[in-house]
């Protein structure tokens, strides 16, 4: 469930973001958020198969700060990555098998997407050492 919240949180995030870019970046803007709604997609399927009933979104989400230009969407676009790479490193330790399978290759989708976030928005270093990890 936190993992399908985290989802939601970065879709409507998307939607801020995308709206600030042009070119390429707002490509990529496109391709993260359907990257999002996939595995949200997933996520609801996976919840719905055992019996639980998954979380709407939320009307609207809380950003960090205001998304007025392409600097502060680019900005945005780096936190929205690392916070679900967070939530998606913390799954790994309550999941085995295929769903940790899945929880690995969802903490290295956004470890890469907030890569080429930093990269574009100029930031150094572009990686980090534990991608997810805070603190």
């Amino acid at each position: 469930a936190a993992a399908l919240a985290a989802e939601h949180a970065a879709i409507y995030a998307y939607g801020l973001i995308g709206v600030r870019l042009d070119g390429a970046a707002a490509e990529q803007a496109r391709s993260a958020e359907a990257a999002h709604r996939a595995r949200r997609d997933q996520l609801v399927v996976l919840l719905t198969d055992r019996g639980a009933s998954p979380p709407p979104p939320e009307p609207a989400y809380a950003v960090p700060f205001a998304v007025t230009d392409r600097a502060s969407a680019l900005r945005l676009a780096i936190e929205v990555e690392e916070r679900a790479g967070a939530v998606w490193r913390a799954a790994l330790a309550a999941t085995t098998g295929t769903q940790r399978n899945q929880a690995l290759a969802a903490l290295t989708d956004t470890a890469v997407r907030a890569t080429r976030w930093r990269r574009i928005a100029g930031v150094t270093p572009v990686t980090v050492p534990f991608p997810g990890r805070t603190g």
